[in-house]
C-alpha cells in the first residue's frame, strides 16, 4: 500500500472546498451567535465512560477506543459532540433557566454511516437546555432550517417522529418490558406480522396495547395522519403530549412540507425522549440535519435537564452544493520596495486578495480568479485587468 494513501472513508479537503466549509462553520457560528447560542469546545477524547453515559449502543459502536498513557484507561474519540455539551452544562456551567450553546468540531466514526458516508465529520450544531416544552423543539428547527437556507439549500423537507409514543405504551404495560428494543426494531421496519407474533408470546399483555401497537406502522404520512393517530391509540397522557406536541410544531412552520411516522423510533431509541427531526434536500443521498430532544441525558452528570438541539456535517453539507465559485484575486510582481510593499498592504486592508508571485515561478490556483494585476505606471502601482482573464 503507498504511504499516503488514507484509511477507507476518510478523505483530504482541497483548496477551494475547504475554504467553502471554513466560511459555512464561520456563517452559522455568528448566526447561531445572534440567536444568544454561547460557543463550547469540548476535547476531542474523553474518558470512555464518560463520553457514552446516558447514550444508547449505537453510539458505542461508533465510537473509536485506544489506552490512555498516562491513566490505563480506555479513551474514547468522540463520535458525537452533543453528549459532550449536555455534560458541560450540567456539570460545568450548572446555570439556573434555559441555556442555549452552539459548537463545531472534528468527530470521528468507526464505521461510516452507510456507503457514501464518511468517517470523519466536521458537526456543527445548537442545543437549548432548561425548558421542556415544545417551544424549544420549534426554536431548535426553525435555527436548523436557517443553517441549510444560509448554505443555499432550497425547498427543505422536514420528517418527524416522536419515541414518546412507544415508550408510552411500553410504560403502561409491563408486559412489554422484556421485548421494547425487539419491538421498536419491527415497528421501524413496519414487520405488522412480526408484531403480532411477539405479542402472542407474551404473558398478560393488555389488548388494546397489541392493537395500538399493530396500528402504528400505518400511522405515517402528512399532518393529517395527526387526527388518526388520536382516533386508533389509547388515550394515554404521553400519547397525547407527543401527539399535540407534533400539531404545535407543525401549526409553527406553516411553510414547510412536512412527513411524519409515529413507528420510526430513529436509531437513538434509548437517546432521544421526545420531538425527534431530520430535514432532508435534493443532492443529499440521506438527511442533511438531524435533530431532537433528549430530556435526561445530564443525568449521569449529577443534574438532569430538558435538552433539545440538532447537528449537521459541514462537509456534508458544503459536498452537495456543487462546484464552489472562484474568488477574484490580484497578481503582483515581486519586489521588496517600500511603494510596492504599500500598495499590497493597502490593498489586502481593503478586502482584496494578492498574490505575490514568486521569481520565475509560474503560480497555480484553485481557489482563486486572477482577473486583475498590480503594474507601475508613470511611477505609481495601479491596477489593470488581465485581458482574457475570466
Amino acid at each position: 500500500m503507498s504511504k499516503w494513501l488514507l484509511p477507507e472513508h476518510l478523505a483530504d479537503i482541497l483548496p477551494a472546498e475547504a475554504r467553502r466549509i471554513e466560511e459555512l462553520r464561520r456563517d452559522l457560528l455568528d448566526l447561531y451567535r445572534t440567536h444568544g447560542f454561547e460557543l463550547v469546545a469540548p476535547p476531542l477524547v474523553e474518558y470512555l465512560d464518560s463520553l457514552l453515559s446516558g447514550t444508547g449502543s449505537d453510539l458505542n459502536l461508533r465510537t473509536c477506543k485506544l489506552v490512555d498513557q498516562l491513566s490505563g484507561r480506555t479513551l474514547g474519540v468522540r463520535a458525537d459532540i452533543t453528549p459532550q455539551v449536555s455534560r458541560i452544562d450540567a456539570h460545568l456551567l450548572n446555570r439556573p433557566g434555559v441555556t442555549r450553546l452552539c459548537y463545531c468540531g472534528t468527530v470521528l466514526h468507526a464505521r461510516p454511516a452507510d456507503l457514501l458516508s464518511d468517517r470523519e465529520l466536521l458537526q456543527i450544531g445548537a442545543e437549548v437546555f432548561g425548558h421542556d416544552g415544545v417551544e424549544a423543539d420549534i426554536q431548535i428547527i426553525q435555527l436548523a432550517l436557517e443553517s441549510v437556507q444560509r448554505a443555499g439549500v432550497r425547498n427543505a423537507r422536514i420528517d418527524l417522529n416522536h419515541p414518546g409514543v412507544f415508550r408510552a405504551l411500553v410504560n403502561a404495560d409491563p408486559a412489554l418490558a422484556e421485548v421494547d428494543a425487539e419491538l421498536s426494531d419491527m415497528l421501524a421496519s413496519k414487520d405488522v406480522s412480526g408484531i403480532s407474533r411477539l405479542c402472542a408470546t407474551l404473558n398478560d399483555v393488555r389488548p388494546d396495547t397489541v392493537q395500538a401497537l399493530v396500528a402504528m406502522p400505518r400511522l405515517y404520512g402528512g399532518v393529517a395522519m395527526l387526527d388518526q393517530a388520536l382516533q386508533v391509540l389509547p388515550r394515554l397522557p404521553a400519547v397525547l403530549k407527543a401527539v399535540n406536541d407534533l400539531k404545535a410544531l407543525v401549526a409553527a412552520l406553516p411553510d414547510y412540507e412536512f412527513s411524519i411516522d409515529l413507528a420510526d423510533a430513529g436509531a437513538g431509541y434509548a437517546y432521544h425522549s421526545g420531538v425527534v427531526f431530520s430535514i432532508y434536500a435534493q443532492g443529499w443521498h440521506d438527511a442533511l440535519v438531524r435533530g431532537g430532544r433528549y430530556d435526561g441525558v445530564g443525568k449521569v452528570f449529577g443534574r438532569s435537564r430538558p435538552a433539545t438541539g440538532f447537528s449537521l456535517d459541514l462537509r456534508k453539507l458544503s459536498a452537495g452544493l456543487g462546484a464552489p465559485p472562484l474568488t477574484r484575486a490580484i497578481q503582483a510582481p515581486w519586489g521588496t520596495q517600500s511603494a510596492l510593499v504599500q500598495a499590497i498592504r493597502s490593498l489586502r486592508d481593503a478586502g482584496e486578495i494578492v498574490v505575490q508571485v514568486l521569481p520565475g515561478q509560474p503560480h497555480s490556483l484553485d481557489e482563486f480568479q486572477v482577473d486583475r494585476e498590480l503594474v507601475q505606471q508613470d511611477g505609481q502601482w495601479v491596477i489593470r485587468a488581465i485581458p482574457g482573464a475570466h
